[in-house]
């Protein structure tokens, strides 16, 4: 997944910066608060429950997106792409992991150290000395 953000515009909250659409970023908000409520840990069927709920458009509640500021919402979202543009791109961020011994899936924080990490290789590219450039002459 790519990452594409306006130093000059940056969104909000960090669901504005990860996905591509502000109905990604919703229902990613909503899965993370839900995870939250469950000691930051779900498993297969919770998971899976959740995503059916999603799908079914079973799920209300209140959003703060200026269409929708404090009013209460009936969300649906489609379970594949659920699953292919919300859960896939967190765990390949960090943002989740699935355990596979237990079949779970829980926070982490890997995808602070992975924004640290990428911080500390462009410090590292600032340093290194440039390449000698072969301009052809004409």
């Amino acid at each position: 997944m790519v990452i594409l953000f306006d130093q000059f515009n940056m969104p909000k909250d960090v669901y504005g910066i990860i996905f591509a659409t502000e109905q990604q970023g919703v229902v990613a908000k909503l899965l993370i608060d839900y995870m939250k409520t469950n000691n930051s840990e779900i498993g297969r069927t919770e998971m899976s429950l959740f995503a059916t709920q999603l799908h079914n458009g079973e799920i209300v509640t209140t959003i703060d997106l200026p269409p929708y500021a404090g009013r209460r919402v009936k969300l649906s979202y489609n379970k594949r792409q659920f699953y292919d543009r919300i859960v896939t791109p967190m765990k390949s961020m960090g943002l989740i992991e699935y355990d596979l011994y237990k079949k779970t899936y829980r926070l982490t924080d890997r995808f602070n150290k992975l924004m640290i990490k990428i911080g500390l290789e462009w410090l590292q590219e600032l340093k290194r000395p440039p390449l000698p450039l072969k301009i052809k002459e004409a």
